[in-house]
């Protein structure tokens, strides 16, 4: 029986990490890098995972989905990731009167079904009812015009998922629409086209439902989705549980700035802030102006910036000082037009990226 609700969780803080249980040292190799390279070093690292069978009768994919979309009301219970309907976890499919596995990345987007591997991959598996699932289809994700209304009618207010026939897409329910962008991000570096897999890439175009191509969209509104919704509590909760399974992890929901390290410059805001001070999103450091011509000046309102290096857009980087200050000016005199990044790290060993423009 499928049930919409809405829960609430109160979380002790002496019984639920609030922090992804990250193997010391798992992200050493990706310090600094940024663009291309940053993808390819994240898929050197995440890649070789163990692979499980769709359906069989030792181990499989039903077995993990049912502790990685637990509910956290009912353990016997799975969650659905666009309706939000508790499912019997027991019951799995039963010819349809159960639950589904949802492929995030559409499993007919590079027409991979569900082979041992890239279809059963679990961070791109979710839980879902079977009503729910067969709506999707393999729609694009983006912004849709038309609510989903579910045949049992159970569906509540903000947790509707919208769907648009005439533009083939989806729009999850607000709480999931970072989780699901996040699962894309993953797919799209996970699978690089190496040793036989499929090379799965981002695209900005609404694919037709018969197209079989490797591709998956909207990738500008996925990036704004992963702006926009966080990652929770339960969404580190659910890679540390895959993890323990396959051995790998997504490196978007442990490190969110990522994204903006690998898609920012082509996904990411068409226009480039102007304002005198521009304060990053840490709210540590001004840095302006922006674009700038001349000097940048980086101040400091907490520790001292002890390394800076200055990245261009092939992720070379092009510049490097170590000023032990809390003000630094960089001249830009020999740099050319265009878009860099500033990685900053402060005294405690943190890293911070900012989006500088030359003009």
């Amino acid at each position: 029986m499928k049930v919409a609700k809405i829960v609430t969780i109160l979380i002790c803080l002496t019984a639920s990490p609030l922090f992804s249980q990250i193997p010391t040292g798992y992200y050493n190799s990706a310090s600094g890098l940024i663009g291309d390279t940053l993808k390819d070093v994240l898929n050197d690292i995440i890649d070789g995972h163990i692979e499980f069978t769709y359906t069989s009768s030792s181990l499989d994919t039903w077995d993990i989905l049912k502790k990685a979309d637990k509910d956290p009301a009912n353990s016997n219970n799975v969650i659905g990731i666009y309706s939000a309907f508790s499912m019997d976890g027991p019951l799995e499919y039963n010819s349809a009167q159960g639950w589904s596995r949802e492929h995030v990345w559409a499993k007919s987007r590079g027409n991979f079904g569900t082979s041992r591997g890239v279809g059963t991959d679990l961070h791109n598996l979710h839980a879902e009812d079977v009503s729910t699932n067969s709506a999707r289809n393999n729609r694009n994700f983006d912004t849709a015009t038309t609510q989903y209304i579910d045949g049992s009618g159970n569906y509540n207010g903000p947790t509707l998922s919208s769907t648009s026939s005439s533009r083939w897409v989806w729009e999850p329910r607000d709480e999931m629409k970072g989780d699901v962008a996040r699962v894309i991000f993953y797919m799209s570096v996970r699978y690089e086209g190496e040793n036989g897999e499929l090379d799965l890439e981002l695209t900005d175009s609404l694919l037709p439902s018969s197209s079989q191509l490797p591709l998956h969209g909207s990738a500008r509104t996925l990036y704004n989705w992963h702006l926009n919704d966080t990652v929770s509590i339960a969404e580190r909760s659910r890679n540390d549980t895959i993890y323990k399974y396959q051995n790998n992890r997504n490196p978007f929901v442990d490190h969110p700035e990522y994204v903006r390290d690998i898609y920012g410059a082509t996904y990411g805001p068409s226009t480039v802030s102007i304002n005198k001070n521009e304060t990053t999103s840490e709210s540590k450091y001004k840095i302006y102006p922006n674009p700038s011509n001349s000097i940048i000046t980086i101040e400091s309102n907490k520790e001292k910036i002890i390394e800076l290096l200055v990245i261009d857009s092939k992720s070379k980087m092009v510049l490097k000082v170590q000023p032990f200050s809390n003000l630094v000016d960089i001249s830009l005199d020999e740099l050319k037009s265009g878009m860099y990044f500033l990685k900053i790290k402060d005294s405690k060993g943190k890293e911070y990226t900012h989006r500088q423009l030359i003009q």
